[in-house]
């Protein structure tokens, strides 16, 4: 190629269409003419010579010319090595957890048996962690919902051997719920990090059968975020995120009871037994991340307020045992047109209790909860126990005292 004095360059439609298709993160691109190197215009002549005088191409391959070549090489080397060299969380291992889900039917329990990790990700300086295992049922927020296991110090490979237990888990639960298992570094002086986690659906789980899990620990799945859609979109997006946040608070669960109803025939005194057992996985009502709960019963319709039962209040729990019973005095006829309404409180002192939820047992409930009361005016004289889910609110009454 000849370079005549006072004329550009022209550079050719390859060049402006390049293309870096290295694998790993977009980095810009120095010089062009690093991918596509070109003779200065000394060395021009004598490229056009080795090419048999032909001037029709102004790029050489590294064939073509051992100067070009050797330009490209260096080129392509640095740029591999800058790729190589970048550290990338999402190509780096997490580490692996061993655990063991047993699911009881007949105390409708849920035990994870957290065994081992194996290479979990180093979090701190010294190349290690203090790992330990977060458990989280899915749907549920509250704080009795979320179970941990104690923190091994300084290891990647830590061995826990323990059993951690949700008590109330119904089969509907095991069918719709689903377990996240999360493994978390211990900090004393920071908040504590994230290392992985993995999420089984408990569907999987056949009752009275021990199923072991050996996972690969992931990172959590991304949320959409609004920024990264057209500004056409993110005032929609917002508007759905936070009415899906407001969907979550609504269905949020307020926690477990377990109620035992029995009915007396009237030998000598029938009527209605109704034991309250305990509680499991109650909403945190105050600040210190507890409650101090109570359950309250009544007998509607009742106008002057003549049944009510209350329990003992027990202090700084989230998984109150009561064990305590009251008895309603009342004809099997009359029973019938009954609803027992059995509510949950938090004990306040100086101002007013703040309800927690509730439950509504009587011929015009639904679900379990009807197929318990239904269970227990057929078998006279038999306690019939089932835990229920505490709801916001019930039909026809007040959630205040």
């Amino acid at each position: 190629m000849t370079v005549r004095k006072g004329k550009r360059l022209a550079i050719s439609i390859q060049e402006h269409m390049a293309i870096d298709v290295c694998p790993g993160p977009i980095r810009p691109i120095r010089q062009i003419s690093a991918y596509f190197p070109r003779l200065s215009p000394g060395s021009a002549g004598h490229g056009g010579g080795a090419a048999g005088g032909s001037g029709t191409s102004g790029l050489l391959s590294p064939a073509a010319a051992a100067g070009g070549g050797s330009l490209s090489a260096m080129s392509s080397m640095d740029t591999s090595i800058e790729i190589d060299s970048c550290d990338s969380d999402d190509n780096t291992s997490l580490g692996t957890l061993e655990f063991d889900l047993l699911y009881e039917k007949a105390t409708s329990s849920l035990h994870c048996t957290v065994l081992r990790a194996k290479g979990l990700k180093p979090m701190d300086f010294n190349g290690l962690a203090d790992p330990y295992v977060k458990l989280h049922l899915l749907p549920g927020a509250c704080k009795a919902n979320k179970l941990k296991t104690k923190i091994v110090r300084n290891t990647l490979n830590p061995v826990w051997n323990e059993t951690l237990t949700y008590c109330g888990i119904t089969e509907e639960d095991m069918y719709r719920k689903t377990l996240r298992v999360s493994v978390c570094d211990e900090d004393k002086l920071t908040h504590n990090e994230f290392i992985g986690e993995s999420r089984v659906a408990l569907r999987r789980v056949k009752p009275d059968q021990t199923k072991h899990f050996n996972i690969c620990l992931e990172h959590p799945p991304p949320l959409p975020s609004p920024t990264a859609m057209s500004t056409a979109l993110r005032g929609i997006s917002c508007y759905l995120r936070e009415w899906e946040t407001e969907q979550q608070r609504s269905l949020e669960e307020r926690g477990r009871l377990l109620l035992c109803l029995q009915y007396l025939p009237p030998r000598a005194r029938g009527g209605l037994c109704v034991g309250v057992k305990r509680c499991a996985h109650l909403a945190a009502m105050d600040v210190n991340g507890y409650s101090d709960p109570y359950v309250k019963t009544y007998l509607k319709p009742d106008i002057q307020k003549k049944s009510k039962h209350k329990t003992a209040v027990l202090k700084k729990t989230l998984n109150p045992e009561f064990n305590e019973e009251f008895f309603y005095e009342i004809s099997f006829s009359e029973l019938a047109t009954k609803t027992l309404e059995v509510t949950v409180w938090d004990y306040d002192l100086g101002k007013s209790n703040d309800f927690i939820g509730g439950v509504s047992l009587g011929c015009h409930s639904q679900g379990d909860t009807l197929q318990h009361w239904i269970d227990c005016l057929k078998n006279k004289g038999k306690k019939v126990e089932r835990w229920h889910t505490l709801t916001n609110e019930l039909p026809g009454s007040t959630t205040h005292e």
